[in-house]
């Protein structure tokens, strides 16, 4: 379906489940594509971050996009990742996406080497001019080595290269001059601004953020709804409690020991052990060479889930 612009509300990044022979598992992504759904989100986000697409073939991105788009069948917009190294590569992935019937394509900076603002510019207006669908920048330098300036996004968006801003940095302050200059520059009313974070979705939703792309949202979408919802209303109290739920049970991402395990192992492995726990996927494999949770690291994420009354 048609991307809103501003697209609002909570767009999960969805996990993409798979085998124990690590193939996607279609039917898990069905039931969780149906948890995403009944829960009333207001999109869906594949090949993140959190989907592990840095990890999947590119026959395995192509099948999740395609079994996403035809299970949703038009209720929800598809935002699909188009991540990789180079233009090219990028132009390529946009390309299969939107074949697949993605609604949107979301475009980190090119990574590997480290670019200049004017290369990061040229990335964008490229996968613009040959792309379909809106395109979306992906801020994420813990993944790429590069923040994208709040400056060149908006003038890319005051161009019409961008339709919005996801922002996975954990920088506060830029993310707060794109709202801004989002809300007060001419011509950029329809541009989509995203919080990345499942921490601080209150706080930016309260600078004028469009929505949020919670990592989170996979094990509680109830809860992230229900956040929106209260912010929305002008509800903060209620709000800021629903939030602090949200933050307490996201300390699951931190059960897997660090001594054996980088923090991505550990927050996928989280995500979907919980999404085990809870009935949604069948197998909480993560893809290699991420090591997985152990049984007493799943007993850990079961606790977080139990205290938020998710068990």
């Amino acid at each position: 379906m048609p991307v809103p612009a501003p697209l609002t509300g909570v767009v999960p990044p969805v996990c993409t489940p798979l085998t124990p022979e690590r193939e996607v598992d279609v039917e898990s992504l069905h039931r969780l594509l149906d948890h995403l759904t009944a829960a009333g989100v207001h999109g869906l986000f594949v090949l993140g971050s959190t989907s592990e697409a840095a990890y999947l073939t590119d026959a395995q991105r192509g099948l999740v996009v395609a079994e996403t788009v035809r299970h949703v069948a038009g209720r929800l917009p598809v935002l699909a990742g188009a991540i990789d190294m180079t233009t090219p590569r990028v132009l390529e992935h946009v390309a299969a996406v939107t074949a697949a019937g993605a609604d949107a394509v979301v475009v980190t900076a090119p990574f590997y080497a480290r670019t200049h603002p004017a290369e990061i510019a040229r990335h964008y207006r490229a996968v613009a001019a040959a792309s379909p669908v809106p395109v979306l920048a992906y801020d994420i330098p813990v993944a790429v080595h590069t923040k994208l300036p709040a400056d060149l996004v908006l003038d890319l968006a005051a161009d019409g290269v961008l339709a919005g801003l996801k922002d996975s940095s954990g920088d506060l302050a830029a993310f707060r001059e794109v709202v801004t200059g989002a809300r007060t520059r001419a011509g950029l009313t329809g541009f989509t601004v995203l919080t990345g974070s499942e921490l601080i979705v209150d706080a930016a939703l309260a600078l004028g953020a469009h929505g949020a792309v919670p990592g989170l949202a996979n094990v509680d979408p109830h809860g992230y709804v229900r956040l929106d919802r209260l912010c929305r209303a002008g509800d903060t109290e209620r709000a800021r409690t629903e939030q602090e739920r949200l933050c307490a049970l996201f300390g699951l991402v931190h059960a897997g020991d660090p001594a054996r395990m980088g923090p991505g192992s550990s927050a996928i492995g989280a995500f979907k052990a919980a999404l085990h726990l809870r009935g949604v996927i069948a197998c909480p494999a993560t893809a290699e060479p991420q090591v997985p949770l152990s049984e007493d690291e799943v007993r850990r994420v079961g606790k977080c889930l139990s205290a938020a009354g998710l068990l």
